[in-house]
């Protein structure tokens, strides 16, 4: 409903209706959580073998002994599995724990500590900036926080991050890297498109060590099987002469188990030499038998991409539904947007300027969670207040109807009240 267009009279009427609605909600002590992007119990369900899938085994096809000590860089069945659906040689995989978050942060971690092939440690330079496309992900910003990393916002539209105030950004040597999640980005769920990526590997950075960190969290995670493909980054950077300038992240949790899954670091022949130095001091090897588990239940890339598709059939619903709703209550309303992704788990809503905070403080008194304003850009600061980040897997069907609902009826609130103030 497009409530701008309105006398004051109906307005009036309608902020009337629409708070007896609210104070009603406000009756039923919902519990209702849209706040992270976490697969449903129904996706985990589908990864319930892997945990009896050992057994006994314990022996590659090869004969090496998973419970003992070795392959800092892990199996070679991970490695090819990896490999496969990257579309990567397997030497170039290094094979990591449950979590990419925390290769991310370990990269970062012996960046600024060590530094990265010779240059100069970061911790030890006046200043360090990374570039941050908005709306983006939370903790690739809470990780610059921690450091005490400038983050500059780069705003993305269709294509990616805008390129040009990117290639005007790396002319500054204290511009050290950019966080990209490339495909159905977090929480736009744009795909990066071949021009941007060819920018990205080819554009002169005043810094020598300056990192692309390709977070391709949701590289197989199509809703629609003609949703955007993604340029294969590795064979764009070594074409332009900059194989080094990429780190390519990717993990197992959205496909077998949030959090115990396998993540994965791809790397040039330097920077992976390197890190499997560092990291060969930090510890002794990632959990091998987990790597081994997930190998034989994966067993291909092939396999991967039809558990996908289960994944795909559980989710896809819940994506329309929320699309639906929206559409009902403001399909002709200038003022809201939402992205309708082809993929990934985010749904970015943009609501009128200044009414994000408002909108999400209405909700939770109400029993629905959603991220807090503000955290798809660095520091938590959204100077338009205006972008709020749905996640729509992790609720039932019947949760996430009632949810989107309950978002519908606080998002008029929050417009009336100004409307008729």
């Amino acid at each position: 409903m497009n409530y701008y267009g309105m006398t004051k009279d109906d307005l009036n009427n309608q902020f009337n209706n629409v708070k007896k609605k609210y104070a009603q909600l406000a009756k039923e002590k919902l519990s209702l959580d849209m706040s992270r992007g976490k697969p449903c119990a129904e996706q985990l369900d589908i990864a319930l073998p892997l945990l009896d899938i050992l057994n006994s085994s314990f022996k590659s096809p090869k004969g090496a002994d998973y419970r003992n000590y070795g392959l800092m860089d892990g199996i070679p069945e991970m490695k090819a599995i990896f490999a496969e659906l990257l579309e990567i040689e397997k030497e170039k995989v290094f094979v990591g724990g449950g979590s990419s978050l925390n290769l991310m942060y370990d990269m970062i971690t012996r960046a600024y500590c060590f530094g990265i092939l010779g240059n100069t440690a970061w911790c030890k330079l006046p200043k360090i900036k990374f570039l941050c496309p908005v709306p983006g992900y939370d903790r690739h910003f809470a990780v610059c926080e921690l450091f005490g990393i400038d983050m500059i916002s780069i705003p993305m539209n269709e294509q990616g991050p805008n390129m040009d105030l990117v290639e005007e950004y790396v002319k500054d040597p204290a511009v050290k890297g950019i966080w990209c999640v490339p495909r159905f980005s977090n929480p736009d769920g744009v795909v990066y498109s071949d021009e941007v990526v060819d920018r990205l590997v080819s554009m002169k950075t005043a810094a020598p060590d300056f990192r692309i960190f390709w977070d391709n969290a949701y590289c197989i995670h199509e809703l629609y099987p003609d949703a955007q493909k993604l340029k294969n980054i590795f064979k764009a950077a070594e074409l332009a002469g900059n194989a080094d300038r990429v780190y390519m992240f990717a993990s197992t949790s959205k496909i077998t188990f949030g959090g115990a899954g396998i993540s994965m670091v791809a790397l040039s022949e330097k920077n992976l030499a390197a890190t499997i130095k560092l990291a060969g001091i930090q510890t002794i090897n990632y959990d091998k038998l987990n790597q081994f588990a997930h190998a034989i239940f994966l067993k291909s890339a092939e396999n991967v991409r039809h558990i996908m598709q289960q994944h795909a059939n559980i989710i896809r619903p819940k994506f329309e539904l929320v699309d639906r709703i929206l559409s009902e209550a403001f399909a002709d309303c200038a003022n809201i947007s939402w992205s309708k992704p082809k993929g990934g788990y985010f749904i970015t809503l943009k609501v009128p300027e200044g009414m994000a905070k408002k909108i999400i403080e209405l909700c939770k008194k109400v029993g629905l969670v959603l991220t807090p304003a503000g955290s798809t850009h660095p520091l938590k600061q959204d100077d338009s207040d205006s972008i709020i980040r749905i996640a729509p897997t992790f609720p039932n069907i019947t949760e996430l109807e009632e949810a989107s609902n309950v978002l519908v009826c606080c998002m008029s609130y929050a417009i009336l009240e100004k409307l008729t103030a």
